[in-house]
């Protein structure tokens, strides 16, 4: 079962946080499901960018950004090379490790 561990966040997770997830799920659910209410204002329908986070490590362990992602990311702040949209980002078998901007 891959964990995802996610880095502290000032409002949302002061303290970081390390939350196991099942194949197939994605970072903003696993976020969710353990009260990290990361926003998201679209609902999940990869409009926005407000659930933007940043990968830190294992990008390579989550699914490929597709194009409609990737022009909803253009909405958001302080973009980085590994930023995915958590409602898009699939986790698979692998840690990995998230940062929320």
């Amino acid at each position: 079962m891959p964990k995802i561990t996610f880095l502290p966040h000032k409002i949302l997770l002061p303290k970081g946080g390390s939350f196991n997830a099942k194949s197939g799920e994605s970072i903003l659910n696993v976020a969710l499901k353990n009260g990290v209410n990361i926003e998201h204002a679209c609902e999940k329908s990869c409009s926005c960018a407000t659930c933007h986070c940043i990968v830190i490590q294992g990008i390579d362990y989550i699914s490929s950004i597709t194009e409609k992602e990737e022009d909803a990311l253009d909405k958001a702040w302080g973009l980085e090379v590994n930023s995915r949209l958590s409602c898009q980002a699939i986790v698979y078998n692998n840690d990995i490790i998230v940062k929320i901007p």
